[in-house]
């Protein structure tokens, strides 16, 4: 037989409330810090087509089984063609994402400053 726990009401009204009040105003100026130091960034076109086209090629890898075989095979070779198909690139001219991200540093900028909006709050939170 568990007696009941009962909290007294001067506890609630001094400690936990304000603590709670405290807890929502450090989310809510976390997040206006982190939506102050975010850069907007115009989409590259080149980036916003290839994505395109690469949703375009997931479509058709998935609809694969409902077009004619016919129909899939010339969609494939457009999209895969090694003189000019969209998906084909030259050796050459592959990137890995680390290197991507290495030459821009912006890239770089964005995720420190994402880092450090969610550090400043913890650096104050122990003092």
């Amino acid at each position: 037989m568990a007696e009941d726990l009962v909290l007294d009401t001067a506890i609630r009204d001094w400690v936990l409330i304000p603590l709670s009040v405290v807890m929502v105003l450090i989310g809510v100026l976390r997040h206006i810090v982190s939506k102050l130091m975010r850069s907007s960034q115009t989409p590259d076109a080149k980036i916003v087509r290839e994505g395109q086209v690469m949703l375009r090629a997931r479509n058709l890898r998935t609809a694969a089984n409902f077009i004619p075989s016919k129909a899939f095979r010339a969609r494939k070779l457009y999209y895969c063609n090694e003189e000019n198909g969209l998906l084909f690139v030259p050796k050459g001219q592959a990137q890995n994402p680390q290197a991507q991200m290495f030459s821009d540093p912006n890239m770089a900028m964005d995720m420190m400053k994402k880092n450090l909006s969610m550090i400043i709050p913890q650096v104050l939170r122990l003092n």
